[in-house]
């Protein structure tokens, strides 16, 4: 018996995922690991979050919630932008989802039909790319180098031999960690505006900068779809949680596709969530911890050798590009890994065409795991 299989599943793996597996198998072995692979903050959550699930517990609120989030929630996300941009952003259009890969499977789902075309920075998340794929959508990768910062332009979106239904955004960006400034934003949703190509804006790095703070897409289009998570600056990884905040004309699409496939969002993280825009001493601190491992990587990986990196104006990634050391990111990570025990993300992740001559660092880490790991890659190539 041979059963199909569906096509929209042979899309190309998340290799961070596959990285993070090998230092587990390296660990469960007996080997030390430094953890420069994965973009997860090393502390958990506030400590008013852990205490606000615990209350929720004792009071048994673990059932469905509606689809689109509690309204607490929803509410609090709403004074954020007040707060946070100077936005008055009404809570109808804040929904809560299922961490932000729930958001941008719904977003994508209900902005775009199969046969459309998506633009996006190369490099960038790989999840838009196998996400658009899974479901039809053509993904539009535009080279972006050191001369742009690693973002996307008008003038690329100009030179594209067809017009697209969408692009995304991010910033600070994934991998580089570069932000574009408000007026480079506002060109962007200004030329997708007069064209019709719905922007989506991954905003999850927000609150993790290193001077400018970033600006959002909510200042430069009402229709623009956002895209935020409890993961990053929040530290909630493990929660699952997001939201996005949507024009009027998808709200009810964008709930529909919500009932239907995830019911409602993780109902214990809701709750505790409520509480985590009041800890924001506690969040800066973790900051402040990557502005300092920020500042040892990049005084310290071009003595190892890596000499070519982004600037990293916020997130808390470095990307290298190490084609003067190898023409195979993937298999000097792999030994990278086995000779000195740090982990790091090879650039074929997030730029297939372009990404074996470039590394990821994350520095979301301790400070004592980024100068342990500093120190074993200056050994490891001899500088």
């Amino acid at each position: 018996m041979v059963l199909k299989i569906a096509r929209r599943g042979a899309i190309s793996p998340f290799i961070v995922m596959e990285v993070m597996r090998a230092a587990a198998e390296r660990a469960a072995a007996g080997g030390e690991v430094l953890h420069l692979e994965v973009g997860q903050p090393s502390t958990g959550a506030p400590a008013a979050v852990i205490a606000a699930a615990k209350a929720a517990l004792d009071s048994d609120k673990i059932g469905y919630t509606d689809a689109l989030g509690i309204p607490p929630l929803r509410a609090a996300i709403s004074r954020w932008y007040r707060d946070r941009y100077g936005l008055e952003v009404p809570a109808r259009r804040i929904v809560v989802t299922t961490g932000s890969s729930g958001a941008f499977l719904v977003a994508f789902l209900a902005a775009f039909e199969p046969g459309d075309r998506v633009a996006m920075a190369a490099p960038s998340y790989p999840a838009y790319r196998n996400i658009l794929s899974a479901l039809g959508v053509e993904p539009v990768e535009m080279p972006a180098g050191p001369e742009s910062r690693f973002q996307p332009t008008v003038a690329m979106l100009e030179a594209l031999d067809r017009p697209v239904a969408g692009l995304i955004v991010a910033s600070p960006s994934n991998p580089a960690g570069t932000m574009l400034t408000p007026d480079e934003l506002r060109k962007l949703a200004d030329y997708c505006g007069e064209r019709d190509i719905r922007l989506i804006s991954d905003e999850i790095y927000h609150g993790i900068g290193y001077g400018t703070p970033a600006a959002t897409a909510l200042e430069a289009s009402e229709q623009a779809v956002v895209v935020n998570s409890f993961s990053k600056y929040f530290s909630m990884t493990g929660w699952r949680l997001g939201w996005m905040v949507v024009s009027d004309d998808l709200a009810r699409s964008v709930e529909c596709l919500l009932q239907n496939l995830y019911i409602s969002p993780p109902t214990l993280s809701q709750h505790a969530a409520c509480a985590v825009f009041d800890c924001t001493d506690e969040l800066d601190a973790n900051v402040a911890r990557y502005a300092r491992n920020r500042d040892l990587l990049l005084a310290e990986l071009p003595k190892a050798g890596f000499t070519r990196l982004a600037p990293a104006d916020g997130a808390f990634y470095i990307y290298a590009d190490v084609s003067d050391l190898t023409d195979d990111s993937e298999a000097f990570c792999r030994r990278m890994l086995a000779e000195t025990g740090v982990a790091a993300t090879p650039g074929i992740d997030f730029d297939p065409a372009r990404g074996r001559r470039y590394v990821r660092f994350s520095f979301a880490g301790s400070t004592d795991d980024m100068a342990e790991a500093a120190g074993r890659l200056k050994n490891w190539l001899g500088r």
